[in-house]
């Protein structure tokens, strides 16, 4: 793997897991009612709330007359976790079931899910709208809870619904000297559920959540819409971006990878390296997540154990963490260089709503708007880090979000 795409990849994952549970990371706690916010793309059908089934990237490629791109969709898919208790007449949905030392509890999960797609770019150009069908199986499992008894008590149940969703590519040659090409890439929920009046907690079962593209090309480079050169801020004008962010990402000066994003993040954003691993929250503050997690009462954290498996991982990272890494998350200097105002700025400081050195970014606008393809739909591992959207100038905290 790349430089850029490792950095892509480590990114991608924070913003797959922002807000995916909060402390004090407990099913009963109330904060955790209402699950996954950024990126959610319900099917066309439901419309009892404001989500959209679908999202927008316009992206600008310089020089990619024999490029190559290679588009990879990522996104969680909603895993329900029913308990049951077994009775003389069968089996009965309930909230928890205690087993022993171990409660059981009902509360949902989630799989990370991929589909992607290579595309010459020069095949996209004039071209019809190319479609890649993404179908992502459901499935079922039943685990017995047995006593020690050697007794059968009851039954966790976990689900996945079928997705059934689609990526729409296009592109086209941007009028001009520059060489330049709109890349556009639709990501659409095609299931056709009715709903019928369901609740939210249903359409997300059918949903992509936390929809995100990492876009890489090769024989080419994007052009940064957030502080574009001169001569493309025309071209750059016209990209429509719907419900996504998009933004280059890896080393600095490096314009071959591109994440399109749910959170705001700036170009080039990365995993501050004192961070400690996912704590799935929204601001920077690894430090006291750290310590709170630490304090959690004692009949609280198998509560937590209990709720999701990546909250056990971050209760016995956050158990074994040396002094020495604890002692990094207190502070870290990332640049002593002065900041120059801006220009036509008090000397006093520098005026204006975007981070010193960088135009303020343009407002996102919306655009009203079956060839299967190769696709790989896996399960991968919990990310490094929750999602954070960074200043330019410095590597991002955990946890931490732009606004």
């Amino acid at each position: 793997m790349s430089v850029p795409m490792d950095i892509a990849r480590r990114v991608a994952d924070a913003v797959l897991y922002e807000g995916h549970l909060l402390y004090p990371y407990r099913a009963s706690a109330a904060k955790n009612q209402v699950r996954w916010q950024f990126g959610v793309l319900v099917p066309p059908g439901f419309t009892a709330t404001a989500e959209h089934p679908a999202s927008v990237t316009e992206c600008l490629l310089e020089g990619a007359s024999y490029a190559v791109a290679h588009l990879n969709l990522r996104f969680l898919h909603v895993r329900t976790r029913g308990v049951e208790r077994a009775e003389d007449d069968g089996y009965w949905p309930v909230q928890q079931l205690r087993n022993g030392h171990r409660t059981y509890l009902t509360f949902d999960e989630a799989t990370e899910r991929e589909a992607e797609v290579t595309l010459p770019i020069a095949g996209l150009i004039d071209a019809p709208e190319r479609v890649i069908e993404v179908r992502v199986p459901g499935d079922r499992v039943v685990e017995p809870i047995v006593a020690p008894s050697g007794e059968v008590i009851g039954r966790l149940v976990s689900e996945h619904l079928p997705l059934r969703a689609a990526l729409r590519v296009s592109a086209e040659p941007v009028p001009g000297p520059y060489d330049l090409v709109k890349l556009r890439v639709r990501v659409e929920n095609t299931d056709g559920w009715q709903p019928l009046g369901a609740p939210r907690e249903q359409a997300l079962r059918r949903s992509l959540i936390s929809a995100h593209l990492i876009i890489a090309v090769n024989a080419g480079t994007f052009v940064s819409l957030l502080d574009p050169p001169e001569w493309a801020r025309p071209a750059v004008e016209t990209c429509r971006n719907e419900h996504t962010w998009p933004v280059l990402v890896g080393e600095p000066g490096h314009r071959d990878v591109m994440l399109s994003s749910p959170i705001i993040l700036y170009d080039h954003p990365d995993i501050t390296p004192e961070s400690p691993g996912p704590l799935f929250d929204s601001t920077e503050i690894d430090e006291m997540l750290h310590l709170r997690t630490l304090t959690l009462p004692g009949e609280k954290t198998p509560e937590a154990r209990e709720t999701d498996p990546r909250v056990a991982e971050l209760i016995d990272m956050v158990g074994s963490m040396p002094p020495e890494l604890l002692e990094r998350l207190h502070g870290a200097i990332r640049s002593v260089e002065p900041v120059e105002p801006a220009e036509g700025a008090a000397e006093d400081g520098p005026t204006g709503h975007g981070p010193p050195g960088r135009r303020s970014a343009p407002e996102p606008t919306t655009d009203p708007a079956a060839e299967p393809a190769t696709e790989s739909t896996t399960q991968r591992s919990a990310a490094e880090g929750s999602a954070r959207g960074p200043r330019h100038d410095r590597p991002l905290g955990d946890g931490e979000a732009g606004a």
